[in-house]
């Protein structure tokens, strides 16, 4: 089977999308406001943007706080139309849940794949709710993230609830460089893990 080429497939529904001279509204799940930084560059001249920062992976408290006060800081001091952001009360309970009997899998494996799973159905629900067009997320923006894994999750809650996704990979085209480079001028905050406490573990054990 052919890989399929996600970045090539947003790109075409964006010169759809670019041709009708139409904003569609598109809710997009953010993880971050580094991540977030380049994917809203992307995207804003395409849709009407709202951001869903639900991530109950980040189960510290006061780095959750903090990722979302990021977010929040970016979005104010970026130039450009104002972005509502949309963050959810998300107990780690919820990411618990998900990932149990897969604790001791290494980042990038089911474990992860089932808080992709659990983070996109949230924002598939959301969007249904908020009668949004499209849904997405900013993860495959990180070249740690499995995009492939993202968009064939995407695509099946497309048909389970009935709003489109839309399937990218916006590590291509420079994203992620462009991302670091959008984290510089902001002074954003980077994390060196992607939010849970396994992911942490695993980064602390490779600092030694």
């Amino acid at each position: 089977m052919n890989k399929i080429n996600y970045g090539l497939e947003c790109d075409k529904i964006l010169d759809g999308i670019k041709k009708t001279g139409h904003k569609p509204t598109l809710l997009l799940h953010a993880c971050c406001a580094p991540c977030s930084s380049y994917v809203i560059e992307y995207l804003e001249k395409h849709f009407d943007l709202t951001l869903y920062f639900y991530n109950p992976n980040i189960t510290d408290t006061v780095e959750f706080a903090y990722r979302l006060n990021e977010l929040e800081r970016f979005v104010c001091e970026r130039p450009g139309e104002d972005i509502k952001i949309i963050a959810p009360e998300a107990s780690s309970h919820e990411f618990y849940d998900a990932v149990r009997g897969f604790e001791d899998i290494p980042e990038g494996g089911e474990r992860c794949f089932r808080c992709y799973r659990l983070r996109l159905e949230k924002t598939a629900e959301a969007a249904v709710r908020g009668g949004y067009d499209f849904f997405c997320t900013t993860l495959s923006i990180s070249p740690y993230k499995n995009s492939d894994m993202l968009c064939r999750i995407g695509l099946e809650l497309e048909q389970s609830h009935g709003v489109r996704y839309l399937p990218s990979d916006f590590k291509k085209h420079g994203g992620y460089l462009r991302s670091i480079e959008l984290s510089s001028i902001y002074s954003l905050y980077r994390q060196n893990y992607c939010g849970c406490g396994f992911s942490k573990n695993e980064a602390e054990k490779r600092r030694g």
